[in-house]
């Protein structure tokens, strides 16, 4: 019988009582068999970032930051396990202890590498105080270290996955009709060493597994009650959406939909497994079910948006068309530094992009395009997206907005404000 993955996110996983509504989201699903695939807690990513952080900006151990982020996990512990002998207690030490000993020999400059080290240890301890907990609750489950799972190339922070390679691990790793728990968000180099898939990449993760197992189903549990129209720290008026198919849901990531990783949904497509976003505050409801189908077109318009973004307009020095040459000396640029291109608009002679700058080098990339070209930017600005848009939709998002760029066709409308 083919397994179903189920993945909990941060917020599902943030602290002692949502630990234990895991096991209650898991009883609910009647969830026997399959595989567990569990992020760092809360915000513990961000936590470790700033250990990352530290631990470059000062050269030394960030001794403040590492112990908050041991603290945190230590106080979960003792509110889920009352016997301080418990086995969880010397398990979750020794991913501290290899961490501090990581970080105090640690020789690299590569922030990448060095990132990815840190960054990963947030899921190792999730996974092991939540099969800790559940194995002690009655539900039996076999710990994977997702390292011996996923494998990649060494492109640290959003690193390619080598298929074949993963699909053998997978295949003779998760062979038993029992439930099995891994880290999402990880997986190894060649050489073992950890790397990361992409910040949010848990979701990308059960789509990797669940392709390679042929899966029944992928259900990622969040703190909504599905996908919903818009997200709702930004619209007061949401509407959830039922049943949407792969190709609006592939639009919808690319464009930055938060609720969906926008890698998850290939894999997925691929093998026509459905993928159900679902409430892990009320289990029992439907949720939203992504799945083929060219009529799931949403009745409703679907708003996006994308803060802390870049308007940079490049043009020739000597007034020279910008041409598919420069467009494309331009793109390598991109590439790399690590600029995410969102919208592209050119005239003659002048190319306009909206980008963000995850890596931090769009200053280096702009050192680099001053040498040859005309640069103007403007910083901290958002980009609107709204899918199957009409005129109500629009005054919306506009109200009220300075207006630095704008696109429309048939389908989808983005503009650029302030």
């Amino acid at each position: 019988m083919s397994k179903r993955v189920f993945k909990f996110g941060g917020a599902s996983i943030k602290d002692a009582d949502s630990v234990r509504n895991i096991l209650h989201v898991l009883s609910v699903s009647n969830f026997t068999d399959g595989i567990i695939v569990a992020s760092a807690m809360g915000k513990m990513t961000n936590a470790l970032e700033e250990v990352v952080r530290q631990y470059f900006d000062h050269k030394i151990f960030p001794e403040d930051a590492f112990r908050q982020v041991k603290d945190f996990h230590t106080d979960i512990c003792t509110a889920l396990f009352p016997d301080t002998n418990h086995s969880v207690f010397d398990k979750i030490e020794t991913v501290f202890e290899d961490l501090k000993n990581f970080m105090q020999s640690n020789q690299s400059p590569n922030y990448n590498f060095v990132y990815d080290q840190i960054v990963s240890c947030g899921e190792m301890l999730s996974t092991i105080i939540l099969s800790e907990f559940l194995q002690e609750n009655g539900l039996e489950n076999i710990w994977v270290d997702a390292k011996n799972l996923i494998k990649t190339d060494n492109n640290y922070r959003d690193a390619n996955v080598d298929w074949a390679w993963t699909q053998k691990n997978i295949k003779e790793v998760i062979s038993e009709d029992k439930i099995y728990l891994t880290q999402g968000f990880i997986g190894s180099d060649p050489n073992h060493f950890s790397v990361t898939l992409g910040r949010e990449g848990s979701d990308y993760s059960a789509a990797i597994l669940a392709y390679c197992l042929n899966a029944e189903s992928v259900a990622i549990w969040k703190d909504v009650p599905g996908v919903l129209n818009a997200d709702p720290r930004h619209f007061e008026d949401t509407t959830l959406l039922q049943q949407i198919s792969y190709k609006e849901a592939i639009e919808m990531a690319f464009y930055g939909a938060s609720v969906i990783h926008p890698k998850t949904l290939q894999p997925l497509q691929n093998k026509r497994i459905p993928l159900y976003v679902k409430s892990f505050v009320n289990p029992g409801l439907p949720g939203t079910s992504v799945s083929g189908g060219a009529d799931l077109i949403p009745k409703t318009p679907i708003f996006i948006v994308k803060p802390n973004q870049i308007l940079l307009s490049v043009s020739s020095r000597d007034f020279s068309f910008i041409v598919e040459k420069n467009i494309s000396q331009l793109f390598e640029l991109f590439e790399q530094f690590r600029i995410k291109v969102n919208v592209i608009q050119n005239s003659a002679i002048s190319f306009s992009v909206c980008i963000e700058d995850k890596f931090g080098h769009f200053h280096q990339l702009l050192d680099k395009l001053n040498t040859k070209y005309k640069t103007t930017y403007n910083e901290g600005l958002t980009l609107y997206t709204i899918r199957h848009f009409n005129e109500e939709s629009i005054q919306k998002v506009l109200q009220n907005k300075t207006i630095f760029l704008q696109q429309i066709n048939r389908e989808t409308m983005q503009v650029v404000v302030k």
